[in-house]
């Protein structure tokens, strides 16, 4: 019923998050749309996840009925992960939002803030 499912996270700049999907944690921007002298829309993709970055100008001349207010964005993004080690050494310094912790579901965690806004939780689950 269901092919895929990506995120589109609305921003007001795409061009400080790209840093932190790339170098960070290898993705690679594979679709790239300019909106004026800044990017307008991104799709990265890595380790066969996709996650997409719109600017609020981009989407109120693309789609208008989204940019109306309420405009900020309740988006965070949940990602399970192999190795959460592997991920805080990419992480650097990176705020912090929720330091590592063990859930009462099992899943040790942590929680960062993107250069542009966005909050990531980065879990392993199990073992």
């Amino acid at each position: 019923m269901l092919e895929s499912m990506t995120p589109i996270v609305f921003v007001d700049e795409i061009e400080p998050c790209l840093g932190f999907w790339t170098d960070r944690l290898g993705f690679e921007a594979t679709v790239e749309v300019p909106h004026g002298d800044k990017l307008g829309f991104v799709i990265l993709s890595g380790h066969g996840k996709e996650v997409m970055y719109q600017s609020w100008a981009s989407i109120a001349d693309d789609l208008p009925p989204l940019a109306d207010p309420p405009r900020q964005s309740a988006t965070t993004l949940y990602v399970k992960v192999p190795d959460l080690e592997a991920v805080k050494a990419k992480l650097g310094d990176l705020e912090l939002i929720v330091p590592e912790r063990t859930t009462f579901y099992g899943a040790r965690e942590l929680w960062v803030r993107a250069p542009c806004g966005t909050v990531v939780g980065f879990a392993k689950h199990g073992g």
